[in-house]
């Protein structure tokens, strides 16, 4: 998991893996990215994320999904 931007702890959204810093989960970048919203569109509805949050994000989801093949 990349750490610095991906994290994952009881306490915070029941342990679902978030952007760092906020309480934003990976699962909501992605559902959002995969129904056409862009990075720019991103970043202006969650001001809190970054650019780098997200694409921490699309690198956390491409290395669960080689984990389990």
């Amino acid at each position: 998991m990349d750490s610095k931007w991906i994290q994952s702890n009881p306490a915070i959204m029941i342990g679902k893996p978030v952007i760092t810093g906020t309480r934003i989960p990976v699962e909501l970048i992605l559902e959002k990215f995969a129904a056409g919203e862009t990075i720019e569109q991103l970043l202006e509805a969650y001001p809190r994320l970054t650019e780098e949050g997200i694409r921490a994000a699309f690198r956390f989801a491409a290395q669960a999904l080689r984990a389990k093949s």
